[in-house]
């Protein structure tokens, strides 16, 4: 999806979706879990994206051939300026006024209230907004209005992964590489053994309908400039590894309410560093599910 249509499809919200409304607790504490699909599809881009919104996946395996030396010695071309900036998703009527600290409680905000070590009642509170948005701030994160919302979230997962990314011991480990996908926190890493060679960098995963397929699967082709056979657009440092699902670069924000269209989307600095840790034959673990699929 280009630019400008990308631009349209936001006018379009502009004008169809209805203000939300202020979010209220629960009437009993639930543990942390994903949001919602409904909650988070009523949320818009808080500011305008910079690139493309969709991603270029393969609609079927690919042709497989062994490309020539010229082809490979072609790099792929470098990403636009501010193509991978964290926009967060918030309610329309703050996109709309611009609001300073957001009064409403976010689809995360219990989640993101724990994380902040600060009382986890899912209630948005004057407090929690500063709390929040220090930490977009700090981070990145537009627009710093102290919303709760998934993009913010998706940070805090990938820094509490950084440490020990398989502390939880989800991804098998084996005297091979093994490049973990863990679609729940939506990161991803290879190990060898016990240690930890790429990554945990952040990705996106396939959305409803298209998941990306759990299990053990193998790294059968790869294809340093690859285009899609769905968008025919360019999948750079494609990685295959079951049927048309590869790892592989976008051009544009992985950070999205929708996936991918089943493959493993990187942002292209990691894709290229993933493209010199993994070989063909190495092994890939997916597990888990992207929240809303």
């Amino acid at each position: 999806m280009s630019g400008p249509t990308v631009s349209r499809s936001v006018a379009v919200l502009l004008c169809a979706v209805t203000l939300l409304p202020a979010g209220t607790a629960a009437a009993a504490p639930v543990p942390p879990a994903p949001a919602p699909e409904a909650a988070v599809r009523e949320l818009v881009p808080g500011a305008a994206p910079a690139w493309q919104a969709d991603t270029p996946d393969e609609a079927l395996p690919p042709r497989v051939y062994v490309p020539s030396a010229r082809e490979d010695s072609l790099e792929p071309r470098p990403a636009p300026a501010g193509a991978y900036d964290p926009v967060e998703y918030v309610p329309l009527g703050d996109a709309v006024t611009r609001v300073m600290c957001s009064k409403r409680t976010g689809p995360y905000q219990r989640q993101v209230e724990k994380w902040l070590k600060r009382k986890a009642d899912g209630k948005q509170s004057a407090a929690d907004c500063r709390a929040i948005r220090a930490f977009q701030l700090k981070y990145g994160i537009k627009p710093a209005i102290g919303f709760a919302g998934p993009v913010t979230w998706a940070h805090m997962m990938l820094l509490s992964a950084r440490k020990n990314p398989n502390a939880a011991k989800k991804c098998p480990v084996r005297t091979y590489r093994v490049a973990c996908v863990d679609l729940a926190r939506q990161v991803t890493w290879v190990q060898k053994g016990k240690k930890v060679v790429y990554g945990p960098v952040p990705m996106r995963s396939g959305r409803a309908g298209y998941r990306t397929r759990t299990g053990w699967h193998t790294v059968y082709w790869r294809h340093k400039n690859h285009v899609s056979t769905l968008y025919d657009q360019p999948m750079p440092y494609a990685q295959f590894f079951d049927g048309g699902q590869a790892f592989h670069a976008v051009y544009g924000t992985i950070f999205t309410t929708v996936g991918s269209m089943g493959c493993v989307n990187l942002r292209l600095g990691d894709a290229k560093k993933l493209w010199g840790v993994l070989k063909k034959g190495d092994r890939v673990y997916v597990w888990g599910r992207r929240p809303g699929t």
